[in-house]
């Protein structure tokens, strides 16, 4: 019998797609974009069109998996549970609820999974718990300063603005369905700016591309806030609704507009092109996560928010500054997160951090995340699991996380999950139902957690079936609005608490109940003469954070302008250099790129050497505990016949 049934892709990707799946006789053998939904409208990205490959993998984890001897052996679930409580109860009881952190990621973005994650630690602990974010957490935390909340107008509201600039976002790989609204947009007239150091797809569809140097965006904006000031290009009513427009005007002076656009390596007539389109409005930017990792990412956000308030470009239709949608809004938070706990440790300095804990971290539990891959140093990451007493690695397959860890319990995929989802690059949530059951052995992180919980003294806590939960997530302001299990259940629906304007009215919800535009200078670091190029390894068609579907090849590519190949031929292999590591890479021309940026694609594993996040340090950006992962440099050498793969310089 074949049917087709609805659910929400639940992977860490802003567009959260409506996914239809052709079942027939118990197995999915096709996967459609749901034509029905809004945004998804009958398109999935690659990465989940393929994804049947990934679900029927024969590698896929079906049971339990104990280290005993030295190697991960197949054991049932209650002899896995057994042992995961009594570990976490002794190690508790010996040396505290914050010897134990619970690491929680991306890899499902269901509310269910972690408002129900997040819960057990907090009642069995309070525990250690992440600080930070290595994804959208210091764009946020920027927009937090500036405008209260960091949140967007609707996605159909940039059909509004007469002028779009996507800075520093490639469109097409990291937030696909955005693609066909900047489509509908420019057929009716909007004229597209992309302003990125790196060429992609997107430089195709717009009208201009502006390509400054790597971390150079902030000097841009202030050569742009400059020719504002100057020529009078500011709203005559900007101190309405803006707070320390004198101290941002200083700042923008502390330069003329020929040296800030010298440091950001543009033209003076780009910068005025910009400027032009921003006073001749209703302009909207449209951010990317990536430029907000560098050492001064919090301040490059900061100072593009602050041209555009100045200008007027904020609280009315077709002008916004969209970094993140608010996902979570239309849920209720369960305990108190990270105020409940003892400590935090910071995301971007996992490996470094956990290592020198006092008191020591003993155990990890790791939730929907693969912190090898998917964090800076992943060898010094890789090294800190190792050392600990004990670590649990929820996961459908042998990440490079869980092939260190002492317990590994499979879990659902996005095809099986039971959960509710929210999006963070459009206002619509819905609900995740399976489409075909979970194969024997496999149990939902929920079901997971409650059959921890039933030994630990918690089994009341932990309680409820799937609907129950996604019941008690519902929050009370969208009951208000006629919106329930049942409704969402019908099929993905707009937010009714989302705005439809974001900050309409030039109102913000901050102290004074004006933007609050930033005042001083980032500190700048020089760069490395020895180090020429900037790393920075980048979503692409194929592969989006830890999330792909199939591997990236081997050794890892690294696209380079031929000018900057240390004379490596196209397709020769090379060596990747930073201070902390090298890397072996196929190297790939292309002239179209800096002379200063080295690419490597997203998504490699560390076991087969093609993680760039092996050479890339442990460091903090400015603002909100985010890491400065695009911000590494490095060099190609010729390759010396060492051994292929990641290898970690010894440090003293």
């Amino acid at each position: 019998m074949t049917e087709q049934r609805r659910t929400i892709c639940n992977r860490d990707c802003p567009d959260a797609c409506s996914i239809v799946a052709t079942v027939d006789d118990g197995r999915v053998v096709r996967l459609q974009g749901d034509r029905d939904h809004p945004i998804t409208r009958g398109s999935l990205c690659y990465r989940t069109d393929q994804f049947l490959r990934k679900q029927y993998d024969p590698a896929r984890v079906t049971s339990p998996l104990m280290r005993i001897d030295g190697a991960l052996q197949p054991v049932s679930w209650s002899r896995a549970l057994d042992f995961a409580a009594e570990r976490l109860t002794t190690i508790r009881g010996e040396s505290g609820a914050e010897a134990i952190f619970h690491y929680k990621s991306g890899g499902s973005l269901g509310m269910l999974v972690h408002q129900a994650s997040s819960l057990f630690f907090e009642q069995f602990g309070p525990c250690t718990v992440k600080g930070g974010d290595i994804c959208s957490g210091v764009g946020e935390a920027a927009q937090q300063l500036d405008f209260g909340v960091s949140d967007s107008s609707d996605l159909a509201d940039l059909i509004a603005a007469k002028h779009i600039l996507v800075w520093g976002k490639n469109v097409s790989v990291s937030s696909p369905h955005t693609l066909r609204v900047l489509k509908d947009a420019h057929n009716g007239g909007t004229e597209l700016v992309l302003i990125d150091p790196v060429h992609h797809q997107g430089a195709n569809m717009c009208q201009r591309y502006v390509q400054p140097r790597p971390a150079g965006d902030f000097a841009l904006a202030m050569a742009v806030a400059r020719i504002l000031f100057e020529r009078g290009w500011t709203h005559a009513d900007a101190t309405d609704w803006c707070d320390g427009i004198d101290g941002f005007r200083k700042l923008a002076h502390e330069h003329d507009v020929s040296s800030w656009c010298e440091q950001a390596d543009v033209m003076t007539e780009q910068a005025e092109d910009l400027a032009r389109r921003l006073h001749d409005g209703p302009t909207s930017i449209l951010l990317g996560w990536g430029m907000a990792r560098r050492l001064n990412g919090g301040s490059i956000i900061r100072a593009i928010d602050a041209i555009a308030a100045i200008t007027g470009n904020v609280g009315v239709p077709g002008a916004c500054v969209s970094y993140y949608f608010q996902r979570g809004r239309a849920f209720r938070k369960l305990g108190r997160g990270t105020a409940a706990a003892p400590r935090t440790i910071a995301e971007p300095m996992f490996g470094p951090a956990v290592l020198a804990a006092d008191p020591p971290i003993r155990a990890v539990w790791i939730t929907a995340g693969n912190p090898v891959a998917m964090l800076p140093d992943s060898n010094t990451v890789a090294e800190a699991l190792r050392s600990r007493d004990l670590v649990v690695v929820v996961d459908s397959w042998l990440s490079d996380t869980a092939e260190l860890a002492d317990l590994v319990l499979p879990t659902t995929t996005l095809l099986e999950a039971d959960d509710l989802l929210g999006a963070y690059g459009h206002h619509y949530i819905g609900v995740a139902e399976p489409v075909v059951p979970a194969p024997d052995g496999v149990l939902s992180d929920l079901a997971i957690f409650q059959g921890l919980a039933q030994r630990v003294g918690l089994a009341s806590v932990m309680a409820g079936s799937p609907d129950q939960w996604k019941r008690r997530l519902i929050h009370d302001d969208l009951s208000a609005h006629g919106v329930d299990l049942e409704r969402l259940k019908k099929g993905a629906m707009r937010n009714p608490l989302a705005p439809k304007i974001v900050f309409e009215g030039r109102r913000f919800p901050t102290r004074t109940g004006k933007a609050q535009l930033m005042h001083e200078r980032p500190s700048v670091r020089s760069a490395r003469r020895d180090y020429p190029m900037t790393l920075m390894s980048t979503s692409t068609r194929k592969s989006q954070s830890s999330q792909w579907a199939k591997s990236p090849p081997k050794p890892a590519e690294v696209t380079v302008h031929p000018d900057a190949a240390a004379g490596l031929d196209d397709g020769s292999i090379g060596v990747l250099r930073s201070a902390l590591g090298t890397m072996t890479v196929r190297v790939k021309h292309d002239p179209r790129q800096r002379r200063d940026v080295a690419l490597v694609p997203k998504g490699g594993h560390l076991r087969d050497g093609s993680c760039a996040n092996a050479i890339i340090r442990a460091q903090l950006a400015d603002l909100g505990q985010g890491g400065a992962l695009y911000d590494e440099p490095v060099r190609l050498e010729p390759h010396d016949n060492q051994d292929d793969g990641n290898q970690a310089e010894k440090r003293g």
